[in-house]
């Protein structure tokens, strides 16, 4: 992101002590079940070095992706990554593992694979965060850097939108709030708004699972999608029924999903957001469109490095 680069602004950092960067202890990994190829893949979570960010790595094609949305090829039910040398060669469901770095905070990793789609697991972030609490999170000695949003960017798609404006002067960070409708009664409307850290990622989004609509399981699997979903990775919801034998893990666990893939789509953009996102009926298409808005427009956003907190006298 060569553009980001130039737009840096140096910070005093003579009395202030700078929030570091940060990344896995050790490398971790495990195998599991693609949401939508069906395919059995590996996937390892390696540490990496500091400005490095999030890295792809297609082992059994010997290719590397960066975690960046101006790569982002497909948003139709998941986030797609492509290699922009070769399209074909593509990440499929990024959103979960990213959102669990970014909620846990880690900014350097290497995340190999090998098979086009990553691991479904339970169909949430959870067993992610628990690889990650397993590996362990190291700061390491380079300053954060973090996405000022400036100026208020809007996307929008009929009734859904989703906009990303400056941070309210008493919050740092990113502000979250999401707003969901479906017809089917199960869901209904539902709302939430939240601060994002990693104790709120965790105890508010990390554990909420991917939803389906049972009308729709046919079409998909035509169309070549869930083949690898089942009630053991997704909530399958037929009107006001849930078909989960365990029901929910909590009341509103479609509208935390949504946050959570929404945390997921937008740490793509490379660094982390300081603003605030709301957002109604949005998904990864408006989420993606919304980071490519905001990074093309120069007057939207600038690169700071982080300084939260006054150093001890």
């Amino acid at each position: 992101m060569d553009g980001m680069q130039h737009a840096l602004i140096s910070s005093e950092m003579a009395s202030h002590a700078v929030a570091c960067q940060s990344t896995l202890k050790a490398s971790i990994d495990c195998v599991g079940v693609g949401l939508h190829s069906g395919l059995r893949v590996q996937m390892a979570l390696h540490p990496a070095a500091p400005d490095h960010g999030i890295v792809f790595r297609r082992t059994d094609v010997g290719c590397d992706i960066p975690a960046r949305f101006d790569l982002v090829a497909d948003t139709r039910l998941a986030t797609v990554l492509a290699d922009p040398d070769d399209p074909t060669i593509r990440v499929a469901t990024v959103e979960h593992v990213m959102a669990a770095l970014a909620g846990c905070g880690v900014h350097n990793a290497l995340i190999e694979v090998d098979g086009p789609e990553l691991p479904a697991l339970d169909g949430s972030a959870a067993h992610l965060v628990f690889l990650i609490d397993c590996a362990g999170i190291v700061a390491q000695d380079a300053p954060r850097r973090i996405i000022e949003v400036v100026r208020t960017v809007r996307v929008s798609d009929g009734d859904a939108f989703a906009e990303l404006s400056p941070a309210r002067p008493t919050h740092d960070g990113l502000e979250l709030a999401m707003s969901i409708e479906f017809a089917a009664a199960a869901i209904g409307r539902q709302a939430l708004s939240l601060h994002l850290t990693p104790d709120s990622f965790r105890k508010e989004l990390s554990r909420a699972r991917t939803f389906a609509l049972a009308e729709d399981i046919d079409r998909l699997r035509a169309a070549g999608m869930a083949r690898g979903g089942s009630l053991d990775n997704a909530i399958v919801v037929d009107a006001a029924r849930v078909l989960n034998p365990g029901g929910l893990r909590m009341h509103d666990e479609f509208v935390r999903h949504k946050l959570l893939d929404a945390v997921g789509d937008l740490a793509l953009a490379g660094a982390p957001l300081s603003g605030s996102f709301i957002a109604s009926r949005s998904g990864h298409a408006l989420n993606n469109g919304l980071l490519r808005a905001l990074l093309s427009d120069s007057a939207a956003w600038r690169m700071v490095t982080d300084v939260p907190v006054l150093a001890a006298a």
